[in-house]
Order: structure tokens, then C-alpha cells, then sequence
């Protein structure tokens, strides 16, 4: 299948909204497209100076404003994984770049232990944090709800995006967290003695 492309510097994973601002020409002619054939667009991901080979499939869920100029703001909602084979740019007759994709299948094979310690590891780095949220262990791909919520690099992201299983993403993850949450705690405690710098102290006197 071919679809019309729009690589950016970040990870969409299935199931996730996401908001743009539409204003490159090329973009608009590809949104436009989209819109009036009910077509869906492919983003790719944009790392390290280059293309990489996985991306996920679009659908544009709402145009929410269309500007004078032809600017517009859009909804959308990411669905497939897709393997890129062939990328050209500009795909053929438009302004835009396009390639030909494989979509590949994810399973759904977590059970309920791995995702309890996955939520209770994202409940320890919450802790820390002070953030406030409700954390459920029960929803559908698990993974892709709390990818862009514990502080992964683009990279890591797109590692994670490449991973087909959910048991071995829900590992990825918390394995993650097993490293990056001592680092936390310990530049929280460290935030805390540079804010009692200056401060009173009372500290009990020295017995000898």
C-alpha cells in the first residue's frame, strides 16, 4: 500500500490523539487530500538526522479550524504500525513525500501480574514526582496509554514503537523504570537540600 507521508521528530502510537497545526504547503495539499478522499497518512518517524523504517498509519478524526490563508488545525488519532519499504519524495504528482508500507500486527499477550508491577512501578516515579493521576492496569495496550507519561527519549519511544508484543513492551518498560527511578528520587532529594540552603536548622546538639 502507498501512503502519502509526513515524517516528524516524534513517536505516534496506535490508539493516541494527537493535535497539529497544519501551514507547510506541502502539508496543507496532503491534509486536504486526505480530508476529501477520507484517506489516512502515514508518519514516520524523524530521528537521528534520518527516515527511520517504522511509523504508524493516521486518521484525521476532525478538522477543528481552517484559516484565510488555508492553515488548519486538526485531530487525529494514530491506528497501524506500518514497516516503510520504499520512500519518494515527492510522491508522485504532489508536493508532498509519499512511500509504499507493510503494516505489521501487534499482539496483545500481557497478563494481568506484568501489568499490576508496570502500574506499580509508574505509581513509585508518580510518588516521587507529586503527580497526581489515576492509574489503571486494565485497559487495552497497556503500553502505548503511558509511553509519552515516564520520561522516555525520542529513541527509547521509537524502540518501544518497534516492539509487536505487549509482554515485551511492558517489559521495555519497566525496566526503564527500574533504572530511572532511583535517579529521580535522588534528584528530588537533591532539589529539597537546595531549597534548605539559608534555612534555620534546628539540629540537637552533639553529645560526647
Amino acid at each position: 500500500m502507498v501512503l502519502p507521508l509526513f515524517p516528524l521528530n516524534l513517536v505516534v502510537f496506535p490508539q493516541e490523539e494527537l493535535n497539529l497545526h497544519i501551514f507547510e504547503p506541502r502539508y496543507k495539499q496532503l491534509v486536504n487530500d486526505c480530508i476529501n478522499q477520507k484517506a489516512t497518512f502515514g508518519i514516520p518517524v524523524f530521528l537521528e538526522n534520518k527516515i527511520q523504517e517504522i511509523g504508524v498509519e493516521v486518521q484525521i478524526t476532525a478538522l477543528v479550524n481552517r484559516y484565510p490563508d488555508g492553515r488548519m488545525d486538526i485531530k487525529t488519532r494514530g491506528e497501524r504500525i506500518f514497516r516503510l519499504k520504499s520512500f519518494f519524495n515527492p510522491m508522485l504528482g504532489k508536493m508532498h513525500a509519499g512511500g509504499e508500507v507493510e503494516f505489521l500486527e501487534t499482539e496483545e499477550d500481557s497478563d494481568m501480574l506484568q501489568r499490576l508491577l508496570f502500574i506499580e512501578a509508574v505509581s513509585q516515579l508518580y510518588e516521587i514526582l507529586n503527580v497526581k493521576a489515576e492509574l489503571k492496569s486494565d485497559v487495552p495496550f497497556l503500553s502505548y496509554q503511558y509511553a509519552h507519561k515516564i520520561g522516555l527519549s525520542l529513541k527509547q519511544e521509537y524502540e518501544l514503537l518497534t516492539l509487536l508484543a505487549e509482554s515485551e513492551r511492558i517489559d521495555y518498560l519497566i525496566e526503564h523504570l527500574r533504572k530511572s527511578i532511583p535517579i529521580v528520587r535522588e534528584m528530588e532529594r537533591t532539589k529539597q537540600v537546595i531549597r534548605m540552603n539559608g534555612h534555620f536548622k534546628n539540629l540537637d546538639p552533639l553529645k560526647f
